[in-house]
């Protein structure tokens, strides 16, 4: 056998085995130093023939993966033709820029001053009277003149953006178009080719980064992410929630805009062709979900007309702050006959509101801020020292305490016998005496006119809280007349001067009866627990229209739906709050005020002693009131026999006769009553105090 062995048919590689035994027993070669330890060890058989096809095989797979990564990497948002296209639209739109709301707004502008303009023309041209026609005529060259100025400023507006989209289009636009046109001039087909490939690589390395916002639609985004409201958000959201069709828009009034404040995006706009907005009203909360904001941070409120409606988003919940110190603070005196301060509404108004013939109703679960709402009236009514006041707190707690030495009647600890005293005392005696000043002043009710010329025409506050409280304690006869009495002074006490404001922390038709709680026009729901609850103090309907007080947080205390008066738009309040130092000093304020004036409870002459300075007629009247007086509160009507005997033992002998011409009575006030087992007539208590007022306005 030969000393060498050859391949065999598996191609097995030869071995000299003289070569190898001469290997073997050769010295060993020392290694290089190596003092780092970070030489990396390559095997011998690397350096041959078979390692380096390996090497090469190795390429040639990682080839194949980074070709394939690259095909899968294609379609996705980082493939070569993404990055083009994203750089592409990235260039079209700074090209375009954003200045192109400034020409929506100022087209909008000079559209509305052209058509204001427009009507001002009309007018002037129609107005006949010759000094209202100089007015109308110098109205109209001044909407002219505006309507000239908007048109010339949506040109500017216009030729200002398209200034700016030329050179920037030129520079993004123009620049590739000549390198490649002097590529294709220089080198021919090759040269285009290579500029065209300089050109794409521009744009794929402005579009290598994917932006996530980029990634999304333009109209999935949302106000909760941080985006701007914009039209195309408004319809997404508005077809969203199921209000206008997948193929309806709605119609932008204003545009979309943030408030001078920066709190919160706005925007009037009307709805689709017979769409009422009592839709869009209803689906509140589908809306604020598309828009990606909490319930309590969307307010939609009606236009002017059916199917417009003005839209705010609060970008942070609103009202979650501190409370806001009310304006009455550092006053010296207030007016009740004029607007007073009760609250600071979305926008960041101050609420005014006039309380002349009107009456209110707040309600809310308790620690909804019913009281500081309430404070807001009695506090200006305190200021006011010609204002009388009269409070009943049913829960019997201590919220109208600090008002009690300025108070003409009041009770805190919930007696249904002392409410009942104080509404008996507004319906025998306030009323009749304010219903005889009117007729003095030859009208049906009092007014502020009627006041600065007459000290005796003034204003009062009548306040019951916790109705139920009193109906629950009170037998079934008294409550019926509380019910009744109260109904009388709501309803002919608004023109006469008298104010009533009832207050519940749970409004139902126990708390404030219906017949009652229809007739206050002023309403503020606080926080509620149902939407039923809510709806009993704004009216059947307003919670299923959006205003819905169940939604206003805890966090949200004092704030309340505010409704200012029948057939107003209600309006999220947040009343103005005074905590009980500045109550205290508001309250010693007003004690001075009605003692330098002589208005406090007690301190004038009673209307029996201004009657008996009046003469033989004063002198009886007198004692007919005292008789009144001496009964009780509760009784309005005597026969004619009692008043002839009180007037006998007071020493003035009167005949039935002479009382009959003293106290003119109608034949409904003839009519006999009951009286101790027997029909007798008599005469009604309201008919004696009015009598009493026309013999003290006699010269």
């Amino acid at each position: 056998m030969s000393d060498t062995i050859r391949r065999t048919e598996t191609d097995a590689p030869v071995v000299d085995l003289d070569k190898e035994r001469a290997a073997r027993l050769a010295p060993v070669p020392e290694l290089p130093a190596d003092p780092t330890g970070d030489l990396p060890f390559v095997p011998a058989w690397t350096r041959n023939g078979e390692g380096r096809k390996a090497a090469a095989r190795r390429a040639a797979r990682r080839a194949r993966r980074s070709g394939r990564r690259w095909i899968s990497r294609q379609r996705t948002d980082r493939g070569h033709a993404a990055q083009i296209t994203r750089g592409t639209r990235r260039t079209h739109e700074w090209v375009v820029g954003f200045h192109g709301v400034n020409v929506q707004a100022a087209a909008h502008q000079a559209h509305t001053a052209t058509r204001e303009a427009r009507d001002a023309a009309r007018r002037a041209r129609y107005t006949l009277m010759p000094g209202q026609r100089d007015k109308a005529r110098q109205a109209a060259d001044r909407a002219q003149t505006q309507a000239m100025g908007a048109v010339q400023a949506h040109k500017q507006a216009r030729k200002e953006v398209r200034r700016g989209r030329i050179f920037r289009g030129s520079l993004a636009y123009g620049s590739p178009l000549l390198v490649d046109t002097a590529a294709l001039v220089e080198f021919g087909g090759l040269g285009l080719a290579g500029g065209v490939f300089a050109t794409l690589s521009v744009a794929a390395w402005i579009g290598r980064k994917p932006l996530v916002a980029e990634s999304w639609d333009h109209e999935r985004r949302s106000i909760g992410d941080g985006d701007a409201m914009t039209e195309p958000m408004l319809n997404r959201a508005y077809r969203d929630a199921k209000v206008i069709g997948a193929d309806q828009e709605l119609k932008l009034v204003t545009p979309c805009m943030l408030t001078a404040d920066g709190q919160a995006w706005q925007a009037v706009f009307d709805l689709p062709s017979g769409l009422p907005a009592k839709k869009a009203l209803n689906a509140k909360e589908s809306i604020a979900g598309a828009l990606g904001v909490a319930v309590q941070q969307l307010h939609q409120s009606r236009g002017d007309r059916e199917g417009r409606i003005h839209l705010r988003v609060s970008l942070k919940l609103p009202f979650t702050g501190g409370p806001v110190q009310g304006p009455l603070l550092p006053m010296e005196r207030a007016d009740l006959w004029q607007p007073i301060p009760m609250g600071v509404n979305l926008r960041g108004e101050s609420v005014w509101t006039s309380w002349v013939e009107r009456s209110g109703l707040f309600g809310g679960e308790p620690g909804s801020g019913k009281s500081a709402a309430a404070n807001d009236l009695l506090l200006a009514a305190a200021l006011d020292p010609t204002v009388r006041l009269y409070l009943a707190d049913g829960k019997a707690g201590a919220d109208i305490t600090p008002y009690e030495p300025i108070a003409t009647m009041f009770d805190t600890d919930g007696d249904p016998e002392k409410l009942l005293e104080i509404l008996a005392h507004i319906w025998n005696v306030e009323i009749p005496e304010r219903r005889a000043l009117a007729k003095e002043h030859g009208s049906r009710k009092l007014t502020a006119d009627m006041a600065a010329r007459d000290p005796r025409v003034c204003l009062a506050v009548l306040l019951v809280d916790e109705w139920s409280s009193y109906g629950a304690a009170a037998d079934r006869k008294t409550r019926d007349e509380l019910e009744r009495l109260l109904r009388l002074i709501v309803q002919q006490g608004r023109a006469l001067g008298i104010i009533t404001l009832a207050a519940t922390q749970k409004p139902d038709s126990d708390s404030v009866p219906t017949g009652i709680r229809d007739i206050l026009s002023i309403r503020w729901a606080m926080r509620c627990l149902t939407p039923q609850a809510s709806d009993t103090i704004l009216g059947q309907g307003y919670a299923a229209a959006g205003h819905n007080a169940q939604e206003i947080l805890k966090s949200q205390r004092g704030v309340g739906i505010y409704m200012d008066g029948e057939g107003a738009e209600p309006d999220l309040t947040l009343s103005y709050y005074y905590d009980d130092d500045e109550v205290e000093l508001i309250l010693e304020r007003a004690y001075r005020l009605r003692s330098a004036t002589g208005t406090l409870p007690g301190t004038g002459p009673s209307l029996t002693d201004r009657l008996r300075v009046c003469g033989a007629d004063g002198e009886v009247l007198a004692v007919l009131v005292d008789e009144f007086t001496a009964r009780g509160e509760g009784v309005d009507w005597l026969p004619g026999s009692v008043l002839l005997a009180a007037l006998s033992t007071a020493g003035t002998e009167v005949t039935p006769e002479r009382l009959a011409a003293l106290v003119v009575r109608s034949a409904a006030d003839k009519a006999k009553q009951e009286w101790e087992g027997s029909r007798v007539s008599g005469y009604p208590r309201a008919l004696v105090v009015e009598t009493a007022q026309m013999v003290l306005e006699r010269p």
